[in-house]
C-alpha cells in the first residue's frame, strides 16, 4: 500500500480513499473505507479507457457478471458505478500479502500450504463456473493469503462463457502471458478449462517458487505455453500430478476445478484452513498489512479531521 499522490483522489462514491493498492492495464486500485466503517478495495479505469464506448459496455457487462459472484474463497463485488465519468467498482477488502509478493519475499510455499492454496482456488472457480461465468485472468498476483484462507480476487475481465463480443479493439489485454491457457492465445475460444490451466501455473509457482514457462518476454512465454512442457522443478507426489493434469495443452484433457479440489482436500479446503494454512513468514506479511492498514486509517481520518485533501473530480480519477 502507498500513500496517495497530491493529483489522487481522496474520495470515490461513497467510499474515502486511503491509499493505493497497486495499478495495472485497466486502472489503478484504492483503499477505501464507507461511512460505516467498511474497509473495500476500489477499481478505476483508466480516464483514457473511460471514454471508448466499446470498453465502457464491456465494463458494465464485467460488473453485472462479477455481482454474481459469491464464494467463501472471492472477494465479493460490494458496489459499483459503470456510468460514472470514470467507472470503479469496490469489492471487498482483506489484509494480506498477493501470492506474487508473498513468493517474491519468502520463496516456494510448504507443500501443505500450496495444497490449501490449490484446493481453495478451486472451489472457487468451481463456484464461478457454475454461474456460466470464466475469469480468464487467475495468476499470482491475483491471489491473496489471508488468514482465512486464499482469496481469488479481480473478477473485473470475468464474463459469460456465451459471451459473443470480443472487445479486443481497446488494447486492453484479457490474460497474463505465462499464465494464459493455449486456446486463450491461440483464440480459440475460452471456456472454464482455460482457468483450470492457469490454476496449474498459479499452483506450480507457489509449490516451486518458480513460474513453470520462464521467460523475459511476452513473446517468449506465449511459445512456451503453447509449444514446450512446463518446468516443475523438484515439485512431486499428488500435486505435481495435479499440476501436471490442470497443464496438459488440450482443455478436454483438463480435471474440472471441482475434481481437482476434491485431489488436493477430499474434506475441502476450509478444513484445512481452520487447522492452520499459513507458514510462520507469510502470517507475519499479513500482521504488516494490518498495521499499515491501520495507520492509513488513521492518518486519513486526522485528514478528514483538517478539512484537508480533493474531491474525486477534482483530482481527475
Amino acid at each position: 500500500m502507498q500513500p496517495l499522490g497530491a493529483d489522487e483522489p481522496t474520495a470515490l462514491g461513497p467510499y474515502r480513499l486511503l491509499g493505493r493498492l497497486g495499478s495495472g492495464g485497466m486502472g489503478r486500485v484504492y483503499l477505501g473505507r464507507s461511512a460505516g466503517g467498511r474497509t473495500v478495495a476500489v477499481k478505476i479505469v483508466h480516464p483514457h479507457l473511460a471514454l471508448d464506448e466499446e470498453f465502457r459496455a464491456r465494463f458494465r457487462r464485467e460488473v453485472e457478471a462479477a455481482r454474481r459472484v459469491g464464494g467463501a474463497w472471492t472477494a465479493p463485488v460490494l458496489d459499483a458505478d459503470p456510468e460514472a465519468a470514470v467507472p470503479w467498482v469496490a469489492t471487498g477488502y482483506a489484509a494480506g500479502p498477493s501470492l506474487a509478493s508473498a513468493v517474491a519475499d519468502g520463496g516456494a510455499l510448504p507443500e501443505h500450504t500450496a495444497r490449501v492454496l490449490g484446493a481453495g482456488l478451486a472451489e472457487a472457480l468451481a463456484a464461478v463456473h457454475r454461474l456460466g461465468l470464466v475469469h480468464r485472468d487467475v495468476k499470482p498476483s491475483n491471489v491473496l493469503l489471508t488468514v482465512d484462507g486464499p482469496l481469488l480476487i479481480d473478477f473485473g475481465i470475468a464474463r459469460a462463457v456465451d459471451g459473443t463480443a470480443s472487445l479486443t479493439s481497446t488494447g486492453v489485454s484479457v490474460g497474463s502471458p505465462g499464465y494464459m491457457a493455449p486456446e486463450q492465445i491461440l483464440g480459440e475460444g475460452v471456456a472454464g478449462a482455460a482457468d483450470v490451466f492457469s490454476l496449474g501455473a498459479v499452483l506450480a509457482y507457489a509449490a516451486t517458487g518458480e513460474p513453470p514457462f520462464p521467460g523475459d518476454s511476452s513473446a517468449s512465454l506465449l511459445y512456451k505455453v503453447v509449444h514446450e512442457e512446463p518446468r516443475l522443478g523438484g515439485l512431486g507426489g499428488e500435486l505435481r500430478d495435479v499440476v501436471e493434469a490442470c497443464l496438459a495443452k488440450d482443455p478436454t484433457a483438463r480435471p474440472d476445478p471441482a475434481e481437482v479440489g476434491r485431489r488436493l482436500a477430499p474434506q475441502g479446503a476450509a478444513r484445512l484452513v481452520a487447522d492452520g494454512w499459513l507458514p510462520g513468514p507469510v502470517v507475519e506479511q499479513v500482521g504488516r498489512s494490518a498495521v499499515r492498514l491501520l495507520n492509513l486509517e488513521a492518518a486519513g481520518a486526522g485528514d478528514a479531521g483538517s478539512g484537508a485533501g480533493t474531491r474525486a473530480g477534482d483530482a481527475g480519477a
